[in-house]
């Protein structure tokens, strides 16, 4: 019999019955901020990983699926691509993404946790391949509601990369209907509003549904898409709103004209992959179609 490995284990639940394990083989960090507990990670199949709070945020052999999920719809369908605003994206990959198009003038990314974006710049380089220090970028270590107060910018595209809003995250307070009224007031007319919005699973869909029944409220379309990430082990779904465009029937062509133009190679999305992400599938769509909780 082969010999079996003496791993050290980092276990994430999903439902108590449901449990996803990985194999570690080395800890750069364990500890806590004054927001949220953080590890930063080796695994033998997902390379480096970050961990906040015990949840996955990304891993180094997958994060681009879920970044570039996340930025390029919004970013291919918006009229104006000049100034980017991002809630929250402490690996600095959403950065990274939204840097990519020439057409960005300035892109400016609010997170609350300082500790998480240090700590991920001497980790996890890799994540950010230099966009903290792009001349474009600016960082801004503080409260993204009190931003959302107190800016009086106007943004084309509005990018939400905070933790999912259960009611232990700090993100919490930032999923309701006078945040989301603040957003909208941010962007500029015609802009959009993307975010990371928890799972989207047959079996675990509730807060998915439940925000986009909110974001209803607000925007005149309101966009779901989903695509598995393996290192969540789990459907992930995301949502983008406007009252200008519907990103999920954005036209092929203006995809594809888009892509061409982003600088670096894509790992994930392409006009194809486009299509795919807002082809959701008839469980989600029913659950999509049925009323229910709101914030």
């Amino acid at each position: 019999m082969p010999k079996t490995a003496a791993w050290h284990w980092y276990v994430e639940e999903s439902a108590p019955s449901e449990r996803h394990h990985h194999g570690v083989d080395h800890v750069y960090f364990d500890g806590r901020s004054d927001y949220q507990q953080i590890a930063i990670l080796s695994t033998p199949v997902f390379g480096k990983m970050l961990v906040l709070d015990g949840d996955t945020q990304s891993s180094q052999a997958d994060e681009r699926i879920y970044h570039e999920a996340l930025v390029h719809p919004a970013l291919a369908g918006a009229a104006d691509r000049s100034e980017v605003l991002i809630l929250g994206g402490g690996e600095g990959a959403t950065l990274r993404e939204v840097l990519r198009h020439p057409d960005v003038r300035r892109c400016t990314m609010v997170d609350i946790d300082g500790m998480v974006v240090d700590l991920c710049k001497r980790y996890l380089p890799e994540w950010s391949q230099g966009a903290f220090d792009d001349p474009r970028a600016r960082v801004i270590i503080g409260d993204a509601l009190a931003f959302l107060r107190d800016d009086r910018e106007r943004y084309g595209v509005i990018i939400s990369d905070l933790t999912e809003p259960l009611p232990d995250s700090p993100s919490n307070p930032l999923f309701n209907d006078a945040v989301f009224a603040l957003v909208k007031e941010r962007l500029a007319d015609g802009g959009i509003y993307a975010l990371q919005a928890s799972t989207g699973s047959f079996h675990n869909a509730e807060l998915h549904c439940k925000m986009a029944r909110t974001l209803r409220r607000h925007f005149r379309w309101v966009a779901s898409s989903v695509t598995y990430v393996p290192a969540f082990d789990t459907e992930w779904a995301f949502l983008a709103c406007s009252d200008r465009v519907d990103l999920a029937a954005l036209d092929e062509r203006v995809v594809a004209a888009y892509c061409a133009q982003l600088r670096g190679t894509s790992f994930f999305y392409d006009a194809q992959t486009h299509q795919r992400l807002f082809a959701l599938p008839l469980y989600l769509r029913e659950a999509l179609a049925r009323p229910g909780e709101t914030f």
